[in-house]
C-alpha cells in the first residue's frame, strides 16, 4: 500500500504558505494585527532586508510582544504602529503593497474584551486592496469563538463575498469537522 504524500495544511501553515508563494523579496507588506509577532517575524524574513513590514495593533502589549520577537532575531525591517489598521494610509506611503495578513479576534493570553471590529477591519481590507499588487494576496485568519466574533465573521464574509469576481478571487479554507469555533482563512487575490 502506497503512503499518501498529500497532507492538508493547518490554518496558520496554509496562511503562511499563501503569503510566501505570493510575496517577493524587497516588497512592502502589512501585518494588520501583529499580536505576539509571529506573522510579523515571518513576513520580515520573506521580504528580506530590502523589504519592509508595517505591523499594526491597537494594544500596547502586542506592540511590545512583537518588538521583543523582532529583537531576538535582529530583524530591523519592520515599523511597529500602535494604532488601528484602518489608518494604513496614514503610515504606508508606498504605492504598491505585496501582501497582507489579518488575525481577527483578540490577543492570545490577554484581555478578551479588546477585539478586532468589523468596520475597521473592512475599511483596512479596502485600503489595502487599492494598493495591492496584481496577484497579491490578503490573508484573513478568522477567529470567532468570542463575544463579538460571530458578528465580525459574518460582516467580513459578506463583504469579501461581494467583491467583484472580475477583479478578485476569494477563497475560504477551513476544517468543517472541528469543534469549538475552528478558525478559517479568507484569502483575497487581486487579479
Amino acid at each position: 500500500m502506497e503512503e499518501n504524500l498529500l497532507m492538508l495544511k493547518g490554518i496558520l501553515h496554509f496562511a503562511h504558505y499563501l503569503l510566501e508563494e505570493s510575496i517577493s523579496e524587497g516588497e512592502v507588506v502589512i501585518d494588520a494585527t501583529c499580536g505576539n509577532g509571529n506573522d510579523t517575524l515571518f513576513l520580515s524574513r520573506v521580504v528580506g532586508k530590502s523589504g519592509h513590514v508595517y505591523a499594526f495593533d491597537i494594544q500596547q502589549q502586542a506592540i511590545q510582544n512583537t518588538k521583543q520577537a523582532l529583537e531576538k532575531y535582529h530583524n530591523n525591517n519592520v515599523t511597529l504602529i500602535h494604532g488601528s489598521h484602518a489608518l494604513i494610509e496614514d503610515y504606508v506611503q508606498h504605492d504598491v503593497i505585496g501582501g497582507a495578513i489579518f488575525n481577527l479576534g483578540y490577543l492570545p493570553r490577554s484581555d478578551k474584551s479588546i477585539i478586532t471590529k468589523p468596520d475597521s477591519t473592512i475599511e483596512a481590507i479596502q485600503k489595502i486592496l487599492t494598493k495591492l499588487k496584481k496577484d497579491g494576496i490578503i490573508v484573513i485568519v478568522v477567529y470567532y469563538g468570542h463575544d463579538g466574533g460571530t458578528s465580525e465573521k459574518e460582516a467580513v464574509l459578506k463583504h469579501v463575498a461581494n467583491l467583484d469576481q472580475k477583479l478578485y478571487n476569494v477563497l475560504q479554507y477551513g476544517f468543517v469537522n472541528q469543534k469549538n469555533y475552528p478558525p478559517f482563512i479568507l484569502a483575497i487575490q487581486k487579479r
